[in-house]
């Protein structure tokens, strides 16, 4: 069910998403050949404590972490690891912050030290697809316009879209209406309104689009071992045009 939110609603999200945000940006000057991913799952949980919010996925169908950390074939949902990163890899971090019951979405991908052109070409395709989808989600368009434009500016540079893992609806429930698709026909799917609050993260290939799951049931990889990679902001439709939540 799509849940339209209040002025008011969308601005406790914005201060949910402002936290959120920050932490992504001290997050960003952590990020070394080794360093680990439970370093900085640790880091985010005394963070998001010290500014009086919580991880939301903590807890979450058994879900353990404050992050979901998946580097280089990990498309996402990766379990932070006692493991250092290492020169060349790519790791995206993944949280929702719960800030007085009102949440915020984002996950965002690292290089780690110097990387390949390779994977560098893929970090920016993919960081700006999602801004592609954003231009799109305006009053009066649809679902399936955010869908085509993200999907048209990966495939056309190479790239796959991940048709497993989708946006989505978000408010005081990690989880609402509508759903949001990274590929398919323009035109299509519920038509953005005012108080529309949801999530655009492309997820992006360079191989195959399709996924798989380890034996632990969370973490999605790439069918190919090829790399992926994921930008993802939390948006809301407003009366003044489209605001991210999730920037500072």
């Amino acid at each position: 069910m799509i849940i339209l939110k209040t002025a008011e609603e969308i601005a406790k999200m914005r201060a949910a998403g402002r936290i959120l945000a920050a932490c992504h940006r001290e997050i960003e000057r952590m990020i070394r050949p080794g360093i680990t991913t439970w370093e900085i799952d640790q880091f985010t949980e005394r963070f998001l404590a010290g500014h009086g919010a919580t991880p939301e996925q903590k807890g979450y169908h058994g879900y353990k972490y404050a992050t979901c950390a998946s580097v280089n074939d990990v498309i996402c949902h990766g379990f932070p690891k006692q493991e250092a990163l290492r020169e060349g890899d790519i790791v995206t971090i993944d949280m929702v912050v719960n800030l007085d019951g009102w949440l915020a979405d984002s996950a965002w991908s690292y290089g780690v030290g110097a990387i390949s052109e390779k994977a560098a070409n893929l970090l920016r395709a993919t960081k700006e697809s999602l801004f592609r989808g954003i231009s799109q989600a305006i009053a009066g368009n649809r679902i399936g316009d955010v869908s085509h434009a993200v999907q048209v500016y990966a495939e056309e540079r190479g790239y796959s879209v991940v048709r497993d893992f989708i946006g989505h609806g978000i408010g005081t429930s990690m989880h609402e209406g509508p759903e949001v698709p990274h590929y398919g026909p323009a035109g299509k799917g519920p038509r953005l309104k005012e108080g529309m609050v949801f999530t655009i993260e492309p997820m992006l290939n360079t191989g195959s689009y399709r996924a798989k799951v380890d034996a632990d049931g969370w973490t999605a990889r790439t069918v190919d071992g090829s790399l992926s990679a994921q930008y993802e902001h939390t948006i809301a439709i407003t009366a003044e045009g489209t605001i991210i939540l999730t920037e500072l």
